[in-house]
C-alpha cells in the first residue's frame, strides 16, 4: 500500500484535532512541526476557552465558521470523553440592556435556527435570574443557548497530540518551517532548522503565522494579530456565575465574558485591540484594556469578585484572518498544499468538525486520496490522574502505591509529586525535547493557583531537575530563554551574567 506523507505545521488545537484525525488512517504518515518547545503555546494557550454553541456567524458572512461551530460543539462531546478531557457544558447567556439589544437578540435567534443549533431561545426577567442569579437587574432579556461549554484549550491539545502520538504520529518540537519546497507544481516538503521533511500533503495550521507560511508559496494573504486581555479570579470567591455570560458581540468581537473556567476560577476577558502585523509575539498587558474589561464586566452582573481577588492578569493572541474569514482550502497550485489559517474563534468549538472536513473533503476528494482506516486505531486516551479530586479512600491506596502521592508540592492545587512526574514522563513520550516548568504547570494544574508559583515553584523545580539529572537552574520556565534560579538574589545580580527569573 502506497503511504502519502503528511507534514502539518503548528501544534495548536486545529494542528493537533487534524494530526488525531488523520493519525485513523493507515495509509497516512503524518508529522507535527511546532516551532514553540511545547504544544499549544500560541493562539490556543491564552483565549476565553469556550466551546461555542454555533449561533454567533452569519452563513453569508462567515459561511465557514457557521458551518463548523455547531457541529464542532456536537463532537467535543465524545471527544473529552474518549481523551479525558475535563469539559463542562453549563450554557450560555448573551445579555440584551436596550430595545436594541433585543432585536439583535432575535437576529442571532434566527440563526441558531439556521445554524442548527438547538434550543436557544430569549429569556427574560424570572427565567433570566433563575438561569443566572448573578444577573445585572439592568438586564432586561437574555439569548440562553444551553450547548455552549468549557473546556481549557491546553488541555484539549496536549490530549489530542498524546492520542495522535500513541497512534503513530511523528511530533518534533522546536523546529521551525524555513520553507515549503516545490517542485513541477506540487509540494515535495518543508525546510526547517532542523533539517528537510519530505511531504506529499503539506497542511497549514500555524496560527498566527500562517500568512507567512503561505506566502512560502505564493499564496498571498495577512493574519492580524489581535490581543485580548484577561483577569483570572480565585476559584474561592463568592460572586460567581452559574452560566457564561457575556455582552451582545460586535463587528471586532464576541464581546466581553464571564465564566467559571474548569478548574473553578473565575475568568473575565478580552478586550480586543488589532495590532501590527510584526507584532505577532506581544503578549503585554495594558492598564487601559484591562480597566476597560472591568468596566464592562461590571455591567454584566450584580456582583463582580473584589479586585483583590484577582490572582493573574495575562493576554492572548488571535490569528485573524482577512474578513474575519477562515482560511480552509486546498490548492491545485502548489497541489498538495492545504490552509487550515486564520482560525480565529470559533475554531477551538470547530476544530474537531474542520479536521474531519480537511479529511475526508479536501484530502480524501480534492486530492483524491482513498483513506483507509486502521483496524487497530486508539480513540482513547486517560488523563493524569488528579489528586486533588480524589475521595480520601482513593488517596490512601495511591499514596500506598506510590508514596510520591503523598508529597504534596503545590498547595493550592494540591499536586503532588507524582503528577509531576507523570507529567514529565508524557512530554518525554511524546517527544518533546526541552521539559519546562510551564509544561508540567499546564499539565498538573500546579502553580496555576493563588501564589502563581511563588511557593511551589523551586520545589517543583527541584523535582524536575532530579529527574532529569541537571541543576535546576538549566530548566526553562516557558519559552526556552527564561531560567529559573535558586540561589541568593542579590548574588545572582552582583554577577555580569544575571537571571531572567529568581
Amino acid at each position: 500500500m502506497e503511504k502519502k506523507k503528511v507534514v502539518i505545521i503548528g501544534a495548536g488545537v486545529v494542528g493537533s484535532a487534524i494530526a488525531r484525525v488523520l493519525s485513523r488512517y493507515e495509509n497516512l504518515e503524518v508529522t507535527v512541526l511546532e516551532r514553540n518547545i511545547d504544544v499549544g503555546w500560541g493562539t490556543s494557550k491564552a483565549n476565553s476557552a469556550v466551546v461555542h454553541p454555533g449561533h454567533e456567524d452569519d452563513q453569508k458572512k462567515y459561511p465557514l465558521r457557521a458551518k463548523f461551530c455547531a457541529k464542532g460543539n456536537r463532537i467535543w462531546h465524545s471527544w473529552a470523553e474518549e481523551l479525558d478531557v475535563p469539559i463542562k457544558w453549563p450554557g450560555e447567556i448573551m445579555l440584551a440592556f436596550s430595545v436594541r439589544d433585543l432585536e439583535k437578540l432575535q437576529y442571532y435567534l434566527d440563526l441558531a435556527e439556521k445554524n442548527g443549533v438547538p434550543d436557544v431561545k430569549i429569556v427574560y426577567q424570572d427565567e433570566l435570574r433563575e438561569l443566572e442569579p448573578n444577573v445585572s437587574p439592568d438586564a432586561i432579556a437574555g439569548l440562553w443557548a444551553p450547548t455552549a461549554g468549557l473546556l481549557a484549550p491546553w488541555d484539549a491539545v496536549i490530549s489530542l497530540i498524546e492520542n495522535s502520538v500513541d497512534n503513530g504520529v511523528k511530533l518534533h518540537t522546536e523546529t521551525e518551517v524555513k520553507d515549503v519546497v516545490v517542485e513541477d507544481g506540487k509540494v515535495k516538503g518543508v525546510q526547517t532548522n532542523n533539517g528537510f521533511f519530505e511531504a506529499d500533503i503539506v497542511i497549514n495550521a500555524a496560527g498566527l503565522y500562517a500568512d507567512v507560511i503561505s506566502k512560502k508559496v505564493g499564496i498571498n494573504f495577512d493574519i492580524t494579530p489581535r490581543k485580548g486581555e484577561y483577569y483570572l479570579i480565585d476559584e474561592d470567591v463568592k460572586e460567581r456565575v452559574k452560566r457564561i455570560v457575556h455582552q451582545v458581540p460586535t463587528e471586532l468581537t464576541k464581546g466581553v465574558y464571564i465564566s467559571e473556567t474548569v478548574e473553578g476560577n473565575i475568568l473575565i476577558g478580552p478586550s480586543a485591540v488589532n495590532l501590527p502585523l510584526d507584532a505577532k509575539d506581544d503578549v503585554s498587558t495594558t492598564e487601559k484594556y484591562l480597566d476597560y474589561i472591568w468596566e464592562s464586566a461590571k455591567k454584566l452582573v450584580a456582583k463582580l469578585p473584589p479586585k483583590s481577588s484577582v490572582i493573574k492578569t495575562f493576554a492572548g493572541l488571535r490569528a485573524e484572518p482577512p474578513s474575519g474569514r477562515w482560511i480552509i482550502e486546498a490548492y491545485d497550485n502548489p497541489k498538495g498544499f492545504i490552509n487550515a489559517a486564520g482560525m480565529r474563534s470559533p475554531a477551538l468549538a470547530s476544530s474537531p468538525a474542520v479536521a474531519e472536513y480537511i479529511a475526508k473533503e479536501l484530502i480524501g476528494k480534492k486530492l483524491g486520496v482513498e483513506l483507509v482506516e486502521k483496524k487497530n486505531w486508539n480513540p482513547y486516551r486517560k488523563g493524569i490522574k488528579k489528586f486533588k479530586i480524589l475521595d480520601d479512600k482513593e488517596k490512601e491506596r495511591l499514596i500506598k502505591e506510590n508514596p510520591k502521592y503523598g508529597n504534596v508540592l503545590c498547595m493550592c492545587k494540591e499536586v503532588t509529586e507524582a503528577e509531576i512526574i507523570e507529567a514529565i514522563e508524557r512530554m518525554k513520550k511524546i517527544g518533546i525535547k526541552t521539559i519546562s516548568l510551564d509544561g508540567v504547570k499546564f499539565r498538573t494544574t500546579s502553580m496555576f493557583g493563588w501564589c502563581q508559583g511563588s511557593f511551589c515553584r523551586v520545589r517543583i523545580a527541584r523535582v524536575v531537575a532530579n529527574y532529569l539529572g541537571i541543576p535546576e537552574w538549566e530548566i526553562p520556565v516557558k519559552d526556552g530563554k527564561t531560567s529559573y534560579g535558586v540561589g541568593d538574589v542579590k548574588a545572582f545580580f552582583n554577577t555580569k551574567q544575571g537571571v531572567d527569573e529568581a
